[in-house]
């Protein structure tokens, strides 16, 4: 990530620019008289926990979904 510096009367100008650098994932430093002051970051989009189960019921797999028979062996492997 890099991170560029603008002084404030540059930001003011150019604040669509610098909101297309932030979108593309960089950081953007403000300085007023040469001091940074502010500084622009991509925000991070909240996760939400996950919660397991949600499919509970509704699918299903087979007693013999692992077995591997020698038909299964001869469509893979060819006779």
């Amino acid at each position: 990530m890099t991170t560029h510096a603008y002084n404030i009367y540059e930001a003011k100008t150019h604040l669509s620019r610098l909101v297309n650098e932030v979108e593309a994932g960089e950081e953007v430093v403000i300085s007023r008289n040469g001091r940074p002051v502010a500084k622009l970051v991509p925000v991070e989009p909240e996760r939400k926990p996950r919660v397991g189960g949600f499919l509970k019921g509704k699918i299903w797999i087979a007693d013999d979904f692992d077995e591997f028979t020698e038909q299964d062996e001869r469509d893979w492997y060819g006779e």
